[in-house]
């Protein structure tokens, strides 16, 4: 093949793809679930310092951490021990990681591994051309309420995670309570499922190219003026575009609130029934429960065929996290939700 032809230079702009990463054992669990859903083309890892656990995880790869200072048996929820281990054994993992373009970390915050590694890889990705992109799973209230440890190992690992700005997905498991009638199996399947739709559509929306197009060039170029932001989805009937923007708004299961100045990059992915029409009711119904952004960029992907269902994949930023400290003290965040 030409390497100076389209097609040469097509195959050279693919990139590695795609890595998905369950850091601790809730983490890896996650990754699991994924897996079972579908992941075509995303690789995936799990990480921990807990061997039997690991042992049973069926990812691409598994990689045991701080078997010097930790032999293999878990934390224990001392997150110092967990960052000690992986500042004297991550550099391979990272130096693998750094391969992809962009980079799914899961983790559940509380215990010690996954709250000490969520910063910490994210951190290092940020210093190569990788795109980390962490996913945080923020325990029951009752256990922060009750768990001294447990509340300082969040509260540390969310400070962490802000500083850095750029993506970050919260995910609350107060937000379950509305499945409280499931068992709680199926419970965390549905957070997972939900993580899933997060992940396949923003990796579809810069993957594959669109009419009006959103590449990975685009989006790091947006969240490099954003600050700290957060990844919205839904899917809803193109007849009912202001629906479409509520449901990504007020029905997920992330927990943040807006500060005064976001921002906001959307992909609308539709059928050859989607009109301009439809498309200005989504830019404008946006615009309206983000208060005026400061910048709103947009694109869509039409599909050859007729579809009844349009798919919203929107990039906000401005946020401020809800943290564990919001808990406890009355935000000055506007809330993504309006009362």
């Amino acid at each position: 093949m030409d390497p100076d032809s389209i097609e040469g230079w097509a195959s050279r702009h693919q990139g590695t793809g795609f890595a998905v990463v369950g850091l601790g054992g809730a983490g890896a669990e996650a990754v699991v679930d994924l897996i079972g859903l579908g992941s075509p083309g995303v690789h995936t890892y799990a990480i921990n310092t807990d061997a039997r656990h690991l042992k049973m995880i069926r990812t691409e790869e598994r990689i045991l951490i701080g078997e010097r200072q930790l032999r293999g048996r878990g934390s224990g929820g001392n997150r110092s021990a967990v960052v000690e281990a992986a500042a004297d054994g991550c550099d391979a993992v990272i130096q693998e990681l750094s391969k992809f373009e962009m980079v799914f970390l899961l983790a559940g915050l509380g215990g010690g591994t996954g709250s000490a590694l969520l910063p910490y890889v994210a951190s290092r990705l940020r210093k190569t051309d990788a795109l980390p992109i962490p996913v945080a799973f923020l325990p029951f209230q009752v256990e922060i309420d009750t768990n001294v440890e447990r509340r300082e190992n969040v509260d540390r690992a969310l400070s962490e995670l802000e500083t850095m700005g750029g993506l970050l997905l919260a995910m609350s498991n107060e937000k379950l309570r509305r499945f409280e009638a499931l068992p709680l199996s199926r419970v965390f399947r549905v957070r997972n499922a939900y993580v899933h739709a997060l992940v396949t559509s923003l990796v579809d929306m810069v993957e594959n190219p669109s009419q009006l197009n959103v590449d990975l060039s685009s989006l790091k170029a947006h969240l490099a003026g954003s600050g700290l932001s957060t990844l919205l989805y839904s899917e809803y009937h193109i007849s009912e575009p202001e629906r479409l923007v509520h449901q990504a708004m007020t029905e997920g299961l992330l927990d943040f609130t807006l500060t005064d100045r976001p921002s906001a990059l959307i992909h609308l992915d539709g059928g050859s029934n989607l009109t301009l029409r439809t498309l200005d009711r989504v830019i404008r119904s946006m615009r309206e429960r983000l208060g005026e952004p400061d910048r709103l960029l947009f694109g869509t992907r039409i599909r050859p065929e007729p579809r009844e269902v349009v798919r919203l994949t929107a990039v906000v930023g401005g946020l401020k996290a809800r943290t564990v400290r919001d808990a406890v003290e009355p935000t000055d965040g506007i809330p993504m939700v309006a009362p």
